[in-house]
């Protein structure tokens, strides 16, 4: 129960924060506020003050979804910061996005500090892949100063990118801004965009990173950074860094789950993230590949690191499990090919579909002859990583003796790669090990295989995962943390929360509460035209929207915002395509520009008092914002069901099917339910705007489902013909 100390605590602060900002309290807020009070408050704790497992069963879970414009991020700070001060806690706040990571960070954070009265450190939480790793840059410009420009960087890796004279300015650069202080390593206050490939040679993972044991340790930005998370009551993390946290076991990145509070916002994006973190997969060609350029280059590495014991006994058994484990993968080959019968998918669409052809085992089962044989693939990758796993160890014994026969220099070189040998080892040997066994619990794995391209050729990549994450976050987390909340605009789906106890597993006696928007919803009207046809027939619909469209886009007369939001690519490039070319003069398309540039020109046109319309697809449909003017008319092409050709997905309805569920009504419609939720939520973003949603799909109206979308949608005025 909520302590009278704790609630006095928390109405302090609201009512200090409301005064600094000059702000008037909104019923949803309070609402919140409360629903996460009363969750923390109520948390049974034993003498230890630890959470008392016996006497809570998901009561110490809250999940809230806060429609717009509500204040969710206020709310629970307000609420869940006075909780962890008072349960002696670490809160962690968990986002989807870096916008708005940064958002909580920059803004939020500080104005809490600022006008609430309350007392806390906060800290940034990133993953190493967001920070410089000093050791590489100086391998990197050592080797570019004696190679030359264009230098073979990757050696022992399965390509080999060359670096051309703007890479070896942008190197340079780094060290002379991390040098006077100006840069801080971190790659999202690096002052330009840095593509990807430049990034990923001067950045390292927790497999080649030798820690503390790195000589550059004291300057390092990672560890820097990293020093500050446990000083810190409040740290601002993602989903991603908190599933690998989770991978892991659990406090080793973050805080232990049992003294952490957690508030997961974007909370309805955790579930497919978590089953992207806790998948498998391996690609047949290039793991070859490896292996043939590892056991090529082992002598070179034990002849400058080996250490005449442990490390070189180890690394003298490597050559037969490398030759072993390649033989059998290219025993996998035309066993792949002959079990999941590609030449069918390649005779299909010319050359490009091949490229994305998929092949998905039924039920999960995988043929006993594979079966067989990811089960040799499983010891012989067993093997492998436990002896690259002593190497491992042995090379940082040898890094933390200050009388070690090999030189630092040479240790640093190699540690990272063979770092990198034992992670693909071991991702290797999860990945053969999960295809050489039976499903043990009630729930399958999906499991397929998809041709990818590979340098110009194919290759076959062998993919396993869970179809639900529920159990995965049951266990890691619900179970084990000191409290959490979730939050979310959009977690019901037709006016229920059961779409997310499914994927997301949180219990049934969890607090379960929907907080309304402060919106007034009326000054929005939700259009079906007249001429509206069923998306059934592609074909038909797309000639009714292109027929449809210049009246629609008319609506609000010669100035202000559009955005048409398109289910599929194709359908999206030919409306273009075919509309007059006035029209197309207007329209800024997704895949033209990058978003931001999208936005920029978009809201520059409007700015000027011109007319301007967004086509974009799935991703626009969540997440924009285009207060006012620049958003006055949202046009939803059809209903957003989607592609059925997500072997997760499939093999999630093909389950629940042999159960004797209907996917359709349990799976698909809850899911397009949820997203044309989220697609019209485009349309009111401030309390002051106001407009239309067109909806170009009959089926709203036709179908029994659609009937039941349309009732889980906000209290919009109504103009159905």
């Amino acid at each position: 129960m909520l302590s009278d100390k704790d609630k006095e605590s928390i109405q302090n602060a609201y009512r200090q924060f409301l005064n600094g900002r000059e702000l008037k309290a909104r019923y949803g807020q309070k609402l919140m506020i409360a629903a996460i009070a009363r969750a923390l408050g109520g948390i049974q704790r034993n003498g230890a003050g630890e959470r008392d497992h016996g006497k809570t069963d998901g009561d110490h879970i809250c999940v809230v979804e806060a429609g717009t414009g509500t204040g969710k991020t206020v709310s629970y700070l307000l609420a869940a910061i006075p909780m962890a001060i008072a349960h002696d806690k670490t809160l962690v706040v968990s986002t989807a996005t870096v916008a708005l990571q940064e958002q909580i960070i920059l803004k939020d954070l500080p104005e809490l500090v600022r006008h609430s009265g309350l007392k806390f450190d906060v800290a940034l939480a990133k993953g190493r892949g967001r920070y410089l790793c000093l050791s590489k840059l100086d391998q990197l410009l050592t080797e570019l100063t004696s190679s030359g420009v264009g230098g073979s960087l990757a050696l022992y890796e399965d390509e080999k990118p060359q670096v051309g004279e703007t890479g070896v300015k942008l190197y340079r650069e780094m060290a002379d801004e991390l040098a006077s202080g100006r840069w801080d390593g971190d790659r999202d206050n690096w002052k330009d965009t840095l593509e990807g490939e430049d990034w990923s040679r001067v950045t390292t993972d927790h497999r080649q990173c030798s820690g503390r044991r790195c000589p550059h340790v004291s300057s390092c930005s990672f560890f820097r950074a990293r020093e500050s998370l446990g000083k810190s009551r409040v740290i601002v993390a993602n989903h991603d860094l908190l599933l690998a946290d989770l991978a892991l076991g659990g406090g080793a990145i973050l805080p232990p789950p049992e003294e952490t509070i957690y508030v997961l916002d974007e909370a309805h994006h955790l579930p497919d993230k978590a089953l992207n973190h806790f998948a498998h997969h391996s690609r047949v060609g290039a793991t070859t590949g490896w292996l043939d350029q590892a056991n090529k280059n082992l002598s070179q590495m034990l002849g400058e690191i080996g250490d005449g014991a442990e490390l070189d006994r180890a690394g003298e058994e490597l050559p037969a499990l490398f030759t072993s484990a390649k033989q059998k993968l290219e025993m996998a080959w035309p066993l792949i090919e002959d079990l999941c019968e590609f030449e069918e998918e390649r005779g299909r669409g010319g050359n490009q579909q091949s490229r994305s052809a998929r092949y998905r085992f039924e039920g999960g089962v995988v043929p006993e002859s594979m079966m067989q044989l990811a089960d040799q693939l499983r010891e012989d990758f067993d093997e492998m990583e436990a002896l690259l796993g002593k190497m491992v160890q042995s090379a940082q014994r040898m890094m933390e003796d200050a009388h070690s026969p090999v030189p630092i220099v040479d240790l640093e070189r190699w540690y990272p790669i063979l770092g990198g040998w034992h992670g693909r080892a071991e991702a290797n040997l999860e990945l053969w090990a999960n295809y050489s066994r039976e499903d043990q619990g009630s729930v399958p794995q999906a499991r397929w295989v998809t041709l990818v391209d590979w340098g110009g050729s194919l290759d076959f990549e062998v993919c396993s995962s869970p179809i639900l994450a529920g159990k995965t976050l049951e266990y890691s987390l619900w179970r084990r943390c000191y409290g959490a909340v979730l939050t979310s605009a959009t977690l019901t789906a037709l006016g229920r929360f059961d779409r997310l106890k499914m994927r997301a597993g949180t219990p049934d006696n969890a607090s379960y509460e929907v907080v309304p928007s402060p919106f007034d919803f009326s000054r929005a009207e939700l259009s079906v035209p007249k001429d509206a046809v069923e998306a059934n027939n592609a074909d038909l619909h797309t000639n009714a929207v292109i027929e449809a469209l210049p009246d629609l886009l008319d609506t609000h007369g010669e100035e202000g915002g559009s955005l048409v939001l398109f289910a599929s690519r194709r359908q999206m490039e030919t409306v273009y395509e075919s509309l007059p070319g006035t029209w197309r003069n207007r329209i800024l398309m997704q895949g033209q520009q990058s978003r931001q540039q999208l936005l920029d020109s978009h809201k520059k046109s409007v700015d000027k008092g011109g007319r301007s319309v967004l086509f974009g697809l799935a991703s626009f449909a969540e997440g924009l914002d285009l207060p006012g003017n620049y958003c006055r008319h949202v046009i939803i092409a059809k209903l957003p069901f989607a592609v059925p050709d997500d072997p997760i997905e499939a093999a999630l309805a093909e389950w629940i099917e042999a159960k004797g569920g209907n996917p359709f009504m349990q799976i698909t419609v809850p899911d397009a339910a949820l997203k044309l939720v989220q697609a019209c939520g485009r349309l009111l973003r401030t309390e002051q705007d106001e407009g239309t949603i067109s909806l170009l799909d009959r089926r709203i109206v036709t179908k029994r489902y659609g009937r039941a979308m349309l009732d889980s949608l906000p209290p919009f005025r109504r103009a159905i013909n």
